[in-house]
């Protein structure tokens, strides 16, 4: 049985253009068109395609962002591949939020486009590999102002301890060149554990090395 497939799109030669292009593969049928995102859930409701390719932008009627919502909700079982011209990463994770199953963007080759429906049909996710760069390059930098913030929430005397353990010192030297307690020093180790999410000394130490606290004087 061919994967059934409904398109959403305002502009009807793109519409027309990937009927032809879709039904030319045997495992796939273009069952129903629709010009709005509105259009588009309402004929998604009543027909319950395996897939619905759906653009973004759909002047003046109802936007692609809303009729994925809408059908997340109404039909959860259909696939949502999002195809646009829009290679923004706020796009991309507003439509992933939405509940799309795919993004995709029209500058695809036409095979990338027949990869991206057998991928969703199946239950897996789809990313066009630029917006994948863009999702990777945005996780990365918000792990590394994640980890930043934890770095500076160290006091300046947990900094100087965690200095201290990661260059091999014990608790009792440390506390004798401090001038503390043993019990202040495995107080201030163990914050710096909590505050850094770090459970054994080899990850502190590499930490601290990562972060210009392993200079010996």
């Amino acid at each position: 049985m061919p994967i059934r497939i409904i398109i959403a799109d305002d502009h009807k030669i793109v519409r027309s253009g990937l009927e032809m292009m879709i039904n030319d593969h045997e495992d796939m049928e273009v069952i129903a068109t629709a010009a709005d995102g509105e259009e588009a859930f309402r004929k998604t409701v009543d027909l319950m395609p395996d897939v619905v390719i759906m653009d973004l932008n759909m002047p003046p009627g109802e936007n692609g962002l809303i009729a994925t919502q809408k059908l997340q909700e109404a039909a959860p079982e259909v696939k949502i591949l999002v195809l646009t011209m829009h290679d923004d990463k706020e796009y991309i994770f507003k439509v992933l939020q939405a509940g799309a199953s795919g993004y995709i963007l029209k500058s695809a080759d036409d095979m990338d486009l027949i990869q991206a429906i057998h991928t969703v049909y199946k239950g897996d996710a789809y990313l066009h590999p630029k917006a994948t760069k863009l999702v990777i390059e945005d996780y990365l930098k918000h792990a590394k102002a994640e980890e930043e913030e934890r770095f500076h929430a160290l006091t300046s005397r947990e900094q100087e301890i965690l200095s201290y353990i990661a260059k091999g010192y014990t608790n009792k030297e440390i506390a004798d060149m401090l001038y503390v307690s043993v019990k202040t020093v495995e107080s201030h180790r163990s914050n710096i554990m909590d505050k850094l999410e770090l459970k054994t000394r080899p990850e502190l130490v590499k930490y601290a090395y990562e972060h210009g606290l392993l200079e010996f004087e």
